[in-house]
């Protein structure tokens, strides 16, 4: 049994959500500090094209890690653009060798398997920072939640292991669905709005 996630339902979870965003959300708060949905999306069209190429094995057009996320490199068509390339992405993954070997993210070297499961991080818990920040529903796929959790618990708890990754941890009781403390375990609160 193949125990690799599929990236699609993921993937087509943020089109939604990037769907309805309007001009005038750009400038709003998200659960990310300093970053508005602008930035954030400006930072979905780039780990989309990033996380492919380390599907790929393909090196990035830059080395090193990413740019802090900015409104100012968004596409004027990103509209076009992000549902392309989620597909694009989603599609790279589905290749079994993506999983296999050495690869590189953000200037990162990872192995195939960690890789793609950091890709699936990025798209469930930037949907969801994007749907808190602008009022549209989100909801994870539970076999989504599940592997973005182990993740996110792997992840040792001290700040040089979650820099450039995750925030300080949230509580969350225990007892919380899958979701909620993947949020938590990420350094979201699940209870976070914009007001």
């Amino acid at each position: 049994m193949d125990s690799r996630p599929d990236l699609a339902a993921a993937a087509d979870r943020m089109a939604a959500v990037a769907a309805g965003i309007g001009e005038d959300d750009l400038a709003s708060p998200t659960p990310c500090a300093g970053c508005t949905v602008g930035d954030l999306l400006a930072h979905v069209v780039m780990l989309t094209l990033a996380f492919r190429l380390a599907a790929e094995k393909k090196p990035a057009p830059v080395e090193g890690p990413p740019p802090e996320p900015s409104v100012a490199d968004l596409p004027a068509d990103w509209r076009r653009v992000l549902p392309e390339r989620l597909d694009r992405l989603a599609a790279a993954w589905r290749d079994p060798a993506a999983w296999r070997g050495r690869t590189a993210a953000g200037g990162v070297d990872l192995a195939g398997e960690e890789a793609g499961v950091v890709a699936l991080n990025e798209l469930v818990l930037h949907a969801w920072d994007l749907a808190a920040a602008t009022g549209l529903p989100y909801r994870c796929a539970p076999e989504d939640a599940r592997a973005c959790l182990a993740f996110a618990m792997s992840v040792p708890d001290d700040p040089e292991a979650r820099r450039g990754l995750f925030g300080p941890r949230v509580p969350v009781p225990e007892d919380a669905p899958e979701f909620d403390r993947l949020l938590g375990f990420s350094g979201r609160d699940p209870a976070w709005s914009p007001s």
